[in-house]
């Protein structure tokens, strides 16, 4: 698996949180040959590598794969249209926006309405969603035939790669992640492991983790591992609050989190030269790890990050190689942990 190329095609399919069946699928081809694939009825991407014999430990790795978005709420009696946001969004970035309206009859080019410069007060604008509209071209009779509300809306941005090894796209967040779990399956492939082994790609975390929170309950597992973005510095971010580019993964150790979990994260890292990084989280983590965690009896859970740039964005970057340490310290983990006593 070329974590770049996987990466590529994973953030260029549409996936708004609860309606993640495209990428899905496309994930699910890719994960066959490593175990049997279910699709739960929440659809969550469901991988039994092995299952665990009794008494042995169960490991689930985890990364959401719903992306933001919008849901259109509503066509003006000019066919304009209305939405309303799915997961969370800096507004001010909408105006002007190029987007697709993922409609029953294909999509639908279309923008975010913008009032020219030269008509503006001069203030800074950063509409409220009820304030905004999308112009898809048509009247309201014309767009009525074609648009329903329900229909999806996304952002359309170019995939590209940049000079250093790095991606730009929408959906960096979180496919970067299920790239990294898809690859920590390849590497643990035919490895003679003493414990069950499953990967989870999750549905809905953008708007309440309810995807993990099932998937967790089905798999059972006694050890999970959450991988989500975090904040990878930018010039404009303060250096303390963010991770760095080309250092790995960052290890979250945390009041919900398992302690020897992370900590045996960061001794795999050593013993296997995996650049790593570390982080304190004092309450709720805002990640799959806070559902994954209290499923049925309660499940051991860690966190790693993998820093990511312009966080929910159209213009998303990562750094190729974290995703590749991230599933290199994934595997490392697995096999250092499913052989401990």
């Amino acid at each position: 698996m070329d974590c770049k190329d996987l990466l590529m095609r994973l953030s260029t399919a549409v996936g708004v949180s609860g309606r993640e069946h495209s990428v899905v699928a496309l994930a699910a081809q890719e994960l066959q040959p490593f175990g049997e694939v279910t699709i739960s009825p929440l659809g969550d991407l469901i991988c039994t590598i092995r299952r665990p014999e009794p008494g042995q430990k169960h490991f689930l790795l985890d990364a959401h794969v719903d992306e933001i978005g919008m849901i259109v709420n509503w066509i003006d009696d000019e066919g304009f249209l209305k939405v309303a946001p799915v997961g969370g969004f800096d507004r001010s970035l909408l105006l002007a926006s190029q987007v697709a309206v993922h409609t029953a009859q294909g999509d639908l080019p279309g923008f975010i309405c913008s009032i020219p410069p030269h008509l503006q007060s001069g203030e800074a604008k950063n509409p409220k969603f009820e304030e905004i509209y999308i112009d898809i071209g048509y009247g309201k009779e014309e767009a009525e035939k074609r648009v329903r509300p329900g229909d999806i809306v996304t952002f359309v941005t170019p995939t590209r790669e940049m000079h250093g090894g790095f991606i730009t796209s929408k959906a960096i967040d979180n496919r970067s992640s299920c790239a990294a779990v898809m690859r920590a399956a390849e590497l643990l492939q035919g490895e003679q492991l003493p414990c069950g082994l499953s990967v989870t790609l999750t549905s809905r975390e953008e708007i309440g983790g309810m995807g993990a929170r099932t998937a967790a309950y089905t798999v059972n597992p006694t050890h999970a591992v959450t991988v989500d973005v975090g904040f990878g510095w930018t010039p404009d971010c303060k250096k303390e609050q963010c991770g760095e580019f080309g250092k790995g993964p960052i290890v979250a150790f945390g009041s919900l989190l398992d302690s020897a979990m992370s900590r045996t994260l960061t001794e795999a890292a050593k013993e296997n030269e995996i650049p790593y990084q570390v982080e304190a989280m004092g309450g709720g983590t805002g990640t799959n790890a806070d559902n994954i965690l209290i499923a049925r009896g309660g499940v051991k859970t860690g966190i790693l990050s993998i820093p990511q740039g312009y966080m929910h964005t159209p213009v998303e970057k990562i750094l190729v190689a974290d995703i590749e340490n991230t599933a290199r310290l994934l595997a490392a983990y697995v096999k250092k942990e499913g052989n401990r006593k």
